[in-house]
C-alpha cells in the first residue's frame, strides 16, 4: 500500500513538472507573437532594406524563425527536464 502511495506521489510530480513547461511553453508563444507583431508591423515605416526586402518582410518572417529557435533552445536548455512518464507497471 505504502509503494502505490509513493507512485501517486511521483505521478502528481510528474504531472507538476508537465503543467509548469506547457505554462513557459504558452508563455514563450505569447512572447513570439509579441515579437511577430513588433518586427512584421513595428518596423512597416522602416525605410531600411536587406537584399532589396524592406526590413519588415525579413523580420517578420526570418527574425520570427531565429527568434523562436532562440526560445526552444533556452526551453530545452534550462526549463525543461528530461523525466520518464511511464508507470512503474510499465514494461
Amino acid at each position: 500500500m505504502e509503494k502505490r502511495s509513493r507512485a501517486l506521489k511521483n505521478d502528481a510530480q510528474k504531472f507538476s513538472l508537465i503543467r509548469r513547461e506547457a505554462i513557459y511553453t504558452g508563455i514563450a508563444l505569447i512572447g513570439l507573437i509579441i515579437f511577430w507583431l513588433i518586427a512584421g508591423f513595428g518596423m512597416s515605416s522602416s525605410e531600411i532594406k536587406i537584399f532589396h526586402l524592406p526590413l519588415w518582410a525579413v523580420a517578420g518572417t526570418v527574425g520570427v524563425w531565429l527568434f523562436a529557435i532562440i526560445i526552444s533552445a533556452i526551453l530545452s536548455k534550462i526549463l525543461f527536464k528530461d523525466v520518464d512518464l511511464g508507470g512503474e507497471h510499465d514494461e
